[in-house]
């Protein structure tokens, strides 16, 4: 009984050192446990902070973007102060930012914006660049039709300059139209998430890529200067007429012909010209630029160009010759044998070249047609801007972030 009963205990103190051992390795690998979910915890709340940094970092960035490109509607552009803040907290948030705009020797603006989000702070850089309203040589809001034999190229370009550009905001099926024979020397981009196959019907020749836009391509209202607004209206422009240089305000343009002679208007100095209506060009007639000459011309209504008519910019241009549509301007119209070196701006517009109708320059509207043979040569010059251009913004630029 002795031995049994020293045999038992002795189990028993084995049993209880056994247990003791498995709570002290249930205690050790509980405390690991724990551990581990506390670093994790810890790496996710520090992660959460650095992307809420980021996030505040990017607000400062566009917040950056846009005091600059308010700046630009104010001609001259005065470059002596440029935008920033520093503390800015984001709405409804903890979270700050603070923004810098700096501008190096070579006249390269940059931005950066410090993000902060508890002890976690982000830095996003980017350079800026300016962006003209032709950095594409035809943007539609809408649909693009070539006709036939129609061609769409491109002149005054280096290698620096790239593939053309033709661009639709719109993902509809077939709403790009390139009928048979018709050549786009370029790449077409529709909108985006649009699908490029969908959107193009093409029986023609697109020598460079297909793509969606990664954003659409928002068209600025055109606005007429304030000064031009309020000058009085003069009437309608007719018969044969001289603009010295100067800035006028007409209701309407109405040229035909005079006496079997078709009637000019000539521009004659840099000129300004705001239409309240309708500029209607008849068979023939013609608005002459001359040498050393420039138009800027606002319309407030329609332009419609009769067969032959022309804008006969003997500068050969395009830069020389500026036609903005109104958001109440609707059409744009040249006809057959129309021939035009300068830059069309009509969002709200229905652009047509037809037959034959060859243009030297740029479009944006809100659709486009390009009739039979209508050849169309897109100005690359046109990308070159300054601070002082009309419809011109900064975009982002080289990007980079800690």
């Amino acid at each position: 009984m002795k031995t049994f009963a020293k045999l038992n205990l002795k189990n028993n103190g084995s049993a209880i050192v056994l247990a003791m051992f498995t709570v002290l390795i249930l205690f050790i690998m509980g405390v690991a446990l724990l551990r581990i979910g506390l670093t994790s915890r810890i790496y996710a709340i520090r992660n959460a902070e650095q992307m809420r940094a980021k996030v505040a970092a990017d607000a400062g960035l566009t917040k950056a973007l846009y005091e600059m490109n308010k700046k630009l509607l104010s001609k001259p552009w005065d470059g002596s102060t440029l935008p920033s803040a520093s503390d800015v907290q984001l709405e409804d948030s903890p979270d700050f930012y603070s923004y810098t705009v700096t501008k190096d020797a070579s006249g390269v603006y940059f931005i950066e914006s410090i993000g902060d989000a508890g002890p976690s702070q982000r830095t996003v850089r980017t350079s800026l660049r300016l962006s003209g309203p032709f950095d594409f040589a035809l943007f539609a809001d809408d649909a693009i039709t070539l006709y036939n034999s129609a061609t769409i190229d491109q002149y005054n370009n280096g290698p620096e300059d790239g593939s053309l550009q033709v661009g639709t905001n719109n993902t509809t099926k077939r709403e790009v139209a390139i009928k048979n024979d018709a050549v786009i020397n370029g790449d077409v981009l529709v909108g985006p998430g649009g699908d490029p196959a969908v959107v193009i019907e093409n029986k023609g020749t697109i020598t460079g890529d297909t793509g969606s836009l990664a954003e659409e391509n928002e068209l600025t209202d055109v606005t007429v200067p304030a000064a031009l607004v309020a000058l009085p209206s003069s009437g309608t422009i007719s018969g044969n007429t001289t603009l010295p240089a100067g800035s006028y305000k007409y209701s309407s343009i109405d040229l035909d012909k005079d006496k079997g002679t078709p009637e000019v208007l000539t521009i004659n100095g840099h000129v300004t010209l705001y239409v309240t209506k309708i500029v209607g060009l008849k068979n023939s007639a013609e608005i002459k630029i001359n040498p050393s000459c420039s138009l800027v011309m606002y319309i407030g209504i329609n332009l419609d160009g009769g067969n032959s008519s022309s804008f006969n910019n003997t500068t050969c241009i395009p830069k020389n010759l500026q036609i903005y549509g109104l958001n109440s301007c609707t059409s744009v119209v040249f006809k057959n044998g129309s021939a035009l070196y300068g830059t069309i701006y009509a969002p709200n517009a229905n652009v047509t070249f037809n037959n034959s109708a060859a243009a030297y320059g740029a479009v944006v509207a809100n659709s486009f047609e390009q009739k039979n043979s209508a050849p169309f040569h897109y100005d690359t010059n046109l990308k070159d801007v300054t601070v002082n251009d009309d419809l011109v913004k900064f975009v982002y630029n080289k990007w980079n972030e800690d």
